[in-house]
């Protein structure tokens, strides 16, 4: 008789078992989910890294990624691209006039700051290897940049060198010598 009721209520532990494991999954699945906003939340620490977290990961672009992160741009930089993005170093925004940075980075300047960034971001992958002297290329806030070559070396509206070429999942990061200013309206 007792071993009746074990196999009587045996199925009932497991099956119970089962169900709370299963929800137990099923709510940090949830929870996973709630917490991630946009493309930016997404957590892969696999494959190649994006545009933005290769800038994160960089000790010489604090200062891009701040503003990247002030104008609201980081999920737009996360998806798939493909984007060339030209990234100033933290030396080329200290070759700004004092306090330009501080000011962009004020709510108040905002669209101010997006346009400048937009100005850094072309849609597309130009690499080096096929950049030609006198190339303009189109960037996402709508005016273009010109490429210029002096030697080996590259140039962005002559006067940002090209100092280093980093391929990322969603296109590529030329980093520059200077932070490019788009034209007047």
């Amino acid at each position: 008789m007792k071993y009746k009721i074990i196999w009587i209520v045996l199925p009932f532990i497991v099956l119970n078992a089962c169900q709370s494991s299963q929800t137990d999954s099923t709510s940090a699945i949830d929870i996973a989910r709630s917490n991630s906003v946009g493309q930016s939340g997404i957590v892969d620490d696999a494959s190649q890294h994006n545009v933005v977290q290769v800038a994160v990961g960089s000790k010489d672009h604090t200062t891009l990624v701040a503003a990247v992160k002030a104008g609201e741009l980081v999920d737009a930089l996360s998806n798939a691209g493909p984007f060339t993005v030209f990234a100033p170093t933290n030396d080329a925004f200290n070759k700004l006039p004092a306090g330009t940075v501080e000011n962009l980075l004020k709510p108040e300047s905002k669209e101010t700051l997006v346009d400048i960034l937009q100005y850094h971001v072309s849609v597309g992958v130009y690499k080096t290897d096929a950049f030609q002297d006198g190339q303009n290329i189109g960037q996402v806030n709508g005016n273009n940049i010109t490429i210029n070559k002096k030697g080996k070396d590259f140039f962005v509206n002559g006067n940002a060198k090209i100092i280093a070429s980093i391929p990322a999942s969603n296109g590529i990061i030329h980093v520059v010598d200077g932070v490019l200013l788009p034209p007047k309206k």
